[in-house]
């Protein structure tokens, strides 16, 4: 048996709570430190790196659940992990303003945790629909699961925005704690039940050594070359993460709660540019997986240099259009570039499905995590010399850059499949 619609929506659910812990993380708190803190940006540059670096972990818990037989256990116990991770997180921001080894140890521990959650959890849900989904669904599913993620980061960003007017830490640590609980009730229910219905493979009575099956992921042209690809586009596609809306509160003046609700408004257009891949690709057939890569890529690298024209001419009501404008390439290039990641999964080696799934999932979070801390620290760098606007302009073009870059790539390693269409929905599925 393998998983109906139905069931591919409720694991999409994972991977909407997922998002919106994440998302408070690397928008919410990280502006609170560097504009009402006045902290160097590269502290949360830091610690966004600390928690991406840790999921270099991602290929040993795809392994573990590739030999074990049971994915359930790692999403729902990676969930509370980066829950705790979260709220932690959160506190350690409220500690920053009266003890800064305080706030610095805590924030360590809980970013560590979050690397940890998102590891275990993320890398076992995507191993689970890639092992357990029709190969004809595997493109229509993730476009599902992600385009849910990018629904929870969204409608989390604009709600916390709207309720963190005026801000207080009381009332950031309530906001975190309903988000963190939420999700991990939200988790439970949507797994619970899914594996044991599913014709999953046994535990592996003599599993091979990890090393020795990342080797052999490895040693497959197409994995190795899609890994490439991915650390290149993911370094792009991170480096303006942590800058953003510290952008739009130094040089536009933004409120936190404003910045946040940009965040969000940002993230609504991956949304609808995931959305557009989906109804384009997936219902209609126009264009193959290559073609909305590197038409992401580009329009990234376009947006990106318009926001920095906008900053050198204060339009800052032009500054909103130009961020969703951005989002929406930014989902067209990440949904097919995910299309890519799970047709690539099932193919070459058998029963190493959740190991390729954690090594470019590892890849992703090192090029997070390492573009991150390169936006973050490079404005710092030459904030000291430079106006903000000029300053923050430079990193935003060089992220262009490196788009233009991984289109090029994009054309060498992607395959020029088109996305399958979909099976039709099928009610009670």
């Amino acid at each position: 048996m393998t998983l109906g619609w139905f069931s591919i929506v409720r694991l999409g659910l994972v991977q909407m709570a997922l998002g919106a812990i994440v998302v408070l993380t690397t928008s919410t708190l990280n502006r609170l430190m560097v504009v009402e803190m006045a902290l160097p940006a590269v502290l949360p540059g830091l610690l966004v790196a600390l928690h991406y670096g840790i999921q270099i972990t991602r290929p040993n818990w795809g392994f573990l659940s590739d030999t074990g037989g049971q994915r359930t256990r790692w999403i729902i116990g990676g969930m509370g992990i980066l829950a705790l991770g979260g709220f932690g997180a959160a506190i350690g921001v409220v500690l920053f303003a009266e003890n800064w080894s305080a706030g610095l140890a805590v924030s360590t521990v809980s970013y560590a945790l979050i690397g940890l959650g998102v590891g275990a959890s993320g890398t076992s849900l995507l191993a689970l629909l890639a092992t357990a989904t029709e190969p004809r669904r595997r493109a229509a599913a993730a476009t599902i699961t992600w385009l849910m993620m990018i629904f929870g980061i969204a409608v989390t960003a604009g709600t916390v925005g709207a309720f963190l007017d005026p801000y207080s830490p009381a009332l950031l640590l309530r906001i975190v704690g309903v988000v963190t609980v939420g999700a991990c009730v939200l988790t439970t229910l949507a797994v619970w039940g899914i594996e044991s219905r599913l014709s999953a493979p046994a535990p592996v009575a003599d599993p091979p050594r990890f090393i020795d099956g990342l080797r052999e992921i490895w040693a497959e042209r197409a994995a190795r070359n899609f890994t490439i690809f991915v650390g290149l586009s993911m370094t792009a596609y991170f480096m303006q993460e942590l800058i953003l809306e510290p952008y739009a509160g130094l040089v536009f003046g933004l409120t936190p709660g404003q910045s946040t609700q940009l965040s969000g408004a940002q993230n609504g257009g991956v949304f609808l540019g995931m959305l557009t891949v989906g109804v384009a690709a997936t219902g209609l057939s126009l264009g193959s997986l290559r073609t909305w890569v590197v038409a992401g890529c580009l329009g990234s690298a376009v947006s990106l240099c318009a926001i920095t024209l906008i900053g050198n001419l204060a339009l800052g009501a032009a500054l909103l259009p130009a961020v969703i404008g951005l989002g929406v390439f930014n989902g067209m290039f990440a949904v097919a570039a995910i299309g890519s990641m799970m047709a690539l999964a099932g193919e070459g080696r058998t029963a190493r499905e959740g190991t390729r799934m954690g090594l470019w999932g590892a890849a992703q979070a090192i090029a997070a995590g390492f573009g991150g801390l390169l936006g973050a620290a490079a404005v710092d760098l030459l904030r000291t010399g430079l106006p903000d606007t000029t300053a923050f302009g430079a990193v935003f073009l060089a992220e262009a850059s490196l788009f233009l870059f991984a289109a090029l790539l994009a054309l060498r390693v992607i395959a020029h499949r088109r996305i399958a269409s979909a099976a039709p929905l099928v009610p009670g599925e």
